[in-house]
């Protein structure tokens, strides 16, 4: 009886544990006269409300945070999943961003490098 208990606590967090970092899949940026418009596609294994992709934010080249897309919710069966943020101000002079998902447990993971010079990039593409 007590064995049965351990295994299911232990399938438990690893269940958690799973679920890892959040992963910038895919970024579309179109430009607009009210700002720049970021369609972003993200993939996190969500277990619930204690662990899920609750952010992403586009980062400048000077490391300043151009915006921030809260996630109030876990997205547990859509994954992965899309979600924009409009008017953003990218410097005119601007020749690079990066975009990076955040999760409740490991924070900010790894940035999505978009070259603002081109118009398609592994994972990014800019629709002029």
């Amino acid at each position: 009886m007590m064995r049965g208990a351990v295994l299911a606590g232990a399938l438990l967090a690893a269940g958690s544990a799973g679920a890892g970092e959040v992963t910038v899949e895919a970024v579309e940026l179109v430009p607009g006269s009210g700002g720049w418009t970021a369609h972003v596609t993200l993939r996190h294994a969500d277990a619930g409300w204690d662990h899920y992709a609750d952010a992403w934010r586009l980062v400048g080249e000077d490391g300043a945070v151009i915006g921030t897309r809260t996630l109030y919710h876990p997205h547990v069966d859509e994954q992965p999943f899309t979600r924009s943020l409009d008017g953003l101000r990218i410097p005119p002079d601007a020749r690079a961003v990066t975009v990076q998902g955040h999760d409740k447990v490991h924070g900010w993971g790894a940035p999505l490098p978009i070259d603002l010079t081109r118009d398609t990039g592994p994972g990014w593409r800019i629709r002029r």
